[in-house]
């Protein structure tokens, strides 16, 4: 799959990305995972944490698939709201998985200290503003909810908005404690920890051929060598689909913009993370350098070439709707991309568990929190296969209920 195209900033920021070699040989493990991306990185250190022999292959060079254009903003709040969660699932539900997501954070913080590459993990509040009048209630609502669980969120008006940023918006929600990072150098940093735990990596490893056992399952590369694993975790992101189409899962395209380096960001509150109600939304936060990274402007297609063909007036779009935001602050993009964007019908990412695949877990953290997602299913499916249970795993099932049914 052709995951994006464009300029990409985040391979530019790492100077020597560490390499792994090619599988050669026949081998063995207690848990053998396709994808050397975030979802992959994060299941393989938790493991290996716990004294599990790892196995992690990936058909490209590890961090090239979606994570080298993800934007990382690290927040518990998603594209669909607390509300409507409640709606199809549960309140009770809703709160977990939120709570789920909060806890996901906390611990990218705490690995991140741990690694041997900073991911330049930063706290950051989020500001979520209403981008009309009619959503005001939308937010008034979702703001009794969250502080019902005991989230950190306030009600901002219009005074408190613009006595803080050099906009003028009705009304919005504004999160404490969310976070950015470098995705990129997070996915090789937990990587070489992984290694460096008896972990075993290897890139440019393409899957080709399965076959299940009672006990096990073998999996075979395209160089016709083997993996014996008890337990297979299929981490492959949007690339999911080349093992098992899960029909709630949707693809889309979003881009993304990245500036030069700005003198001056003293107008912008703390460096907020920033989005909207709108939908498609767009969003935005700075980098260490000092440059703006802005996205959104999705589109409803799954093919390439239609993606691509719209990244340069996407692009000037983006630079638009943040210059309407900060007039005071002229940007000059540098880098800019479109890239496939997965989510899901009813709102949560999935774990997919299919009679045509035993001893495997299929994992979709699909949805505009994709890292942070990858942590909360990381830390379940890693649970049942070290205890043989997880109390949250029926959340994010493929087979789960939703409350109108």
């Amino acid at each position: 799959m052709d995951l994006q195209s464009g300029k990409l900033y985040w391979p530019t920021t790492v100077v020597n990305p560490p390499s792994y070699p090619r599988l050669e040989e026949d081998i063995s493990c207690d848990v053998l995972i396709i994808g050397a991306g975030s979802s992959g990185a994060q299941c393989a250190n938790i493991l290996c944490e716990q004294g599990m022999s790892v196995v992690i292959v990936d058909k490209r060079k590890a961090g090239e698939g979606s994570t080298s254009s993800n934007t990382a903003l690290i927040q518990y709040a998603g594209e669909k709201s607390f509300v409507s969660l409640s709606h199809s699932f549960g309140e009770q539900v809703a709160a977990r998985h939120l709570k789920l997501c909060e806890q996901s954070i906390t611990d990218i913080e705490r690995v991140s200290h741990q690694l041997p590459i900073d991911p330049d993990f930063i706290r950051r509040d989020s500001l979520y503003y209403a981008s009309s009048k009619e959503d005001i209630s939308e937010l008034t609502e979702e703001h009794v909810l969250l502080k019902k669980y005991g989230f950190n969120v306030d009600l901002w008006d219009a005074q408190r908005i613009s006595g803080h940023y050099p906009f003028q918006k009705e009304a919005a929600l504004y999160y404490h404690d969310d976070a950015e990072m470098n995705p990129l150098k997070f996915v090789y940093g937990l990587l070489e920890k992984v290694k460096s735990q008896g972990g075993m990596i290897y890139e440019n490893t393409e899957i080709t051929g399965r076959r299940f056992e009672q006990d096990y399952a073998l999996f075979y590369t395209k160089e016709k060598r083997e993996i014996r694993a008890r337990h297979v975790i299929i981490a492959a992101g949007y690339e999911d689909s080349d093992f098992k189409t899960e029909k709630n899962a949707t693809l889309a395209s979003s881009y993304a913009v990245i500036t030069k380096p700005i003198a001056d960001l003293s107008s912008w509150h703390k460096r907020t993370l920033i989005w909207e109600t709108a939908r498609p939304y767009v969003y935005m936060r700075t980098t260490p350098d000092n440059r703006v990274i802005i996205g959104g402007m999705d589109k409803d297609t799954s093919y390439a070439e239609t993606r691509d063909s719209k990244i340069l007036a996407s692009k000037d779009k983006l630079i638009g709707a943040f210059h309407n935001l900060f007039p005071d602050i002229q940007v000059i993009p540098e880098y800019y991309l479109g890239a496939f964007y997965g989510g899901t019908h009813d709102g949560l990412p999935v774990i997919g568990q299919y009679e045509t695949y035993p001893h495997c877990y299929i994992l979709m953290a699909y949805g505009d929190n994709g890292t942070v997602y990858n942590g909360v299913l990381a830390k379940i499916v890693s649970d049942q296969i070290l205890t043989g249970s997880s109390p949250d795993m029926k959340i994010y099932l493929q087979s789960r209920p939703l409350v109108s049914r």
